[in-house]
């Protein structure tokens, strides 16, 4: 028992204070052998440590909520990196803001055609690179593809098929876009993509949850069954967070939209 109180000795005031409680189930090692009992120390304040923040399960009983998992990523950077997870998830949420912003507005300006995405025979290009995107009037943009006559149709196509309720019109390599009126039909619309683009999103985000989880499970052969289910739920909730962001910014979109 002394080897192991001055084992303690060793190692961060965080774990001596847990020292006491702990004494009892250390393992033993050969006299002689004080290296191999501090191992020992380590690994059990490590498990205890990480039990702590186990969240506990779910009551049965009605308006009982779980406590919510907040590992360190430290002590699991082993098994599975959390911070890139969060990070992960986090792009998938910007994503969805920058598509909202640049998409999907009750007016449609010259640079809301900036970055559509263009099709051509030497791949894909946004609008503002191929040709010059300038508004004429309230009620009109034009689309000059003078630079790339070629990739005209594709353009036209481009903007067609955009999502923005946009019916272009040809005239040699110059593309007239009039501006549509704004309808309480067009405002439906729009928010009706904004839903379809927060599903698409949501559905990324499980991808995301889906790829680490599977990671945290390759690691059942080396760590406990406590720790693999602390790691999935702390996933889980960081998926629930970001897709709890997302329909905050679907309502948000959706308010604006519709007035």
């Amino acid at each position: 028992m002394a080897v192991a109180l001055r084992c303690f000795r060793h190692l961060p005031p965080l774990l001596y204070r847990s020292s006491l409680a702990l004494t009892r189930g250390l393992p033993q090692a050969p006299a002689g052998c004080p290296a191999l009992l501090l191992d020992g120390c380590r690994q059990r304040v490590h498990q205890v440590l990480l039990s702590r923040q186990l969240a506990t399960k779910k009551a049965k009983g009605k308006g009982q909520s779980q406590a919510k998992v907040n590992i360190s990523a430290a002590l699991v950077e082993d098994i599975i990196d959390l911070e890139e997870t969060s990070e992960d998830m986090q792009a998938v949420v910007e994503a969805l803001k920058e598509d909202f912003s640049r998409n999907l507005s009750v007016r449609t300006s010259p640079g809301a055609l900036d970055h559509v995405m263009v099709m051509t025979e030497d791949g894909k290009f946004p609008l503002n690179q191929l040709g010059q995107i300038s508004q004429k009037s309230p009620q009109l943009i034009v689309v000059n593809m003078t630079s790339f006559p070629e990739s005209t149709a594709a353009a036209t196509k481009a903007i067609r098929d955009c999502g923005m309720n946009l019916n272009p019109e040809v005239d040699g390599t110059i593309i007239r876009v009039p501006v549509p009126k704004v309808t309480r039909e067009h405002r439906e619309s729009l928010a009706k993509l904004a839903k379809q683009s927060t599903n698409k999103s949501k559905e990324a985000l499980r991808k995301v949850r889906s790829k680490s989880i599977n990671q945290v499970k390759k690691s059942k052969s080396k760590v406990s069954e406590d720790t693999i289910w602390l790691l999935e739920k702390q996933i889980q909730q960081m998926a629930d967070s970001a897709a709890a962001e997302m329909d905050k910014l679907l309502a948000a979109k959706t308010k604006e939209l519709l007035g």
